[in-house]
């Protein structure tokens, strides 16, 4: 018999834990360094069409699912398709993504961590801008600290974890995620400030065709995916938590829209010291830690503005590693029938062990040949082959099951269920069920090489090089 099933403790409760999952440092870390490789502009414009016309509809059909079974990821797709093997892979793939993504996303909160340390020394004073940006550099290669930092984030999140639902994740995520909208929002009025504003206003919202590849529109769907927390098996899991009374479609409509704004914000907040103080936007991975310390730097009282933002970058990642430990944690207490503090130590534990090769990505401690075999770390291997592979793909045959194969009255009971808007049900389902499932296969094909979509732009870009080397 299923043991009775923990609720949140208010809708607000829910809304605030699944906006502090989605924001996450999928909007603050990975949305200003995608953007900024993929030329801003049309990539923006495309990443808020995915949100919302492909993003949106699975983040609704993954509440539902949830909220149907009130079970974990796994769980959920056992109970709804009597026990089919292959429904239940499609669970453990989003559980197998949210553990992957632990694994790396602790290192890289772990460096938050080791900037709130650096802010109290106040590490910038005496240095040049480019200086202040080389201490990232330095400090993801040296393994040692970043693996210490990776083990005390990993400790904390389990802490949070531990308690449960209410007196641990939904009593947390309410003081961080409404405490990040403060600082945000005070640091993106400075940034207006900055010569470099309207270079930057016009890089993010300005289309350029030329800057963007069909990769890319692959990358800010994965993006769409990453920043909504999709394909993860967190929202199943969140929705397990939720009562009949929640209004899911209109919950689904708010975190898309929070998520939009806050990556929009998140861009006009880091895009104008890049450009004031002569970084590139390509920087990568590591664009929020090289750009924010000069800014930083430059204000009066920095000790304590970079301090606190700091904080709360920690406190903004422990949102979303909260949910990613809790929803392989779920499986198991589900599956195995596991105490929650057992099945907490033992995917922490595992988390950190796996994590280990992320940490020391920048070293020659751990797969020395690494980049030279596959052409990238360790860490931006396992980043790429989550957001770009397996959120799509899971993304997709969730789509698929809830358009196809879920009982369509049970799946319209549960999207009237706590709602008086039932008219957009029928545009809904047509997006999970034709939609989404069309535009991520044409992209996956895509990237596959089945198809080619990027044909005409290669072309171009080709004739472009002979033409340099010729004047050249």
């Amino acid at each position: 018999m299923q043991k009775a099933r923990e609720h949140w403790s208010s809708h607000l409760g829910f809304i605030l834990v699944a906006a502090g999952s989605a924001i996450g440092l999928g909007t603050l870390w990975k949305f200003p360094y995608v953007t900024g490789e993929n030329g801003g502009g049309l990539f923006v414009i495309i990443y808020i069409a995915c949100t919302f016309l492909i993003g949106l509809p699975v983040f609704i059909a993954e509440l539902i699912i949830g909220r149907a079974a009130q079970r974990g990821a796994v769980g959920s797709f056992a109970f709804l398709s009597h026990n089919q093997t292959f429904w239940k892979g499609v669970g453990w793939l989003g559980v197998l993504s949210s553990f992957l993504i632990m694994s790396f996303y602790s290192v890289l909160a772990g460096w938050g961590m080791n900037y709130v340390f650096m802010s109290l020394t106040q590490f910038w004073e005496g240095r040049t801008p480019a200086e202040i940006s080389q201490a990232f550099t330095i400090l993801s290669s040296s393994g040692d600290i970043t693996l210490f930092w990776h083990l005390a984030f990993t400790a904390l999140t389990v802490a949070v974890v531990l308690p449960g639902i209410r007196q641990g994740i939904e009593y947390w995520s309410r003081f961080m995620t409404s405490s990040l909208f403060v600082i945000l929002l005070g640091l993106v009025c400075y940034s207006f400030t900055l010569e470099g504003f309207g270079k930057a206003f016009n890089f993010l919202f300005s289309p350029d065709a030329s800057r963007l590849t069909a990769k890319g529109v692959l990358q800010a769907l994965g993006l769409s995916f990453f920043t909504l927390s999709l394909g993860q098996g967190i929202m199943i899991t969140y929705g397990s938590y939720m009562r009949k009374s929640d209004n899911i479609p209109r919950t689904g409509v708010i975190i898309a829209v929070t998520i939009t704004v806050i990556s929009m914000l998140v861009g006009l907040m880091i895009f104008p010291i890049i450009f004031t103080f002569g970084f590139q936007p390509e920087e990568g991975l590591g664009l929020v830690f090289k750009t924010l310390p000069v800014l930083f730097s430059k204000l009066p009282g920095a000790l304590i503005i970079s301090t606190t933002f700091f904080i709360l970058f920690v406190f903004t990642a422990l949102t979303s590693s909260i949910a990613l430990v809790e929803v392989v944690s779920a499986n198991f207490i589900d599956l195995l029938g596991w105490s929650r503090r057992k099945a907490v130590l033992v995917v922490g534990i595992s988390c950190f062990i796996f994590g280990i090769p992320s940490a020391l990505s920048n070293t020659d401690l751990v797969f020395a040949n690494w980049k030279l075999v596959y052409g990238k770390t360790f860490f931006s291997t396992i980043d790429e082959l989550v957001s770009t592979w397996f959120l799509p793909l899971c993304g997709l045959l969730t789509a698929i099951y809830v358009g196809w194969f879920f009982d369509r009255k049970q799946v319209e009971h549960e999207y009237r269920s706590g709602t008086n808007t039932i008219r957009f049900f029928r545009p809904w389902i047509f997006f999970v069920k034709w939609v989404a499932p069309i535009a991520v296969i044409t992209i996956i094909l895509n990237t596959a090489g089945v198809i080619n979509l990027d044909g005409g732009q290669k072309e171009v870009e080709q004739e472009m090089e002979v033409e340099t080397v010729s004047r050249s």
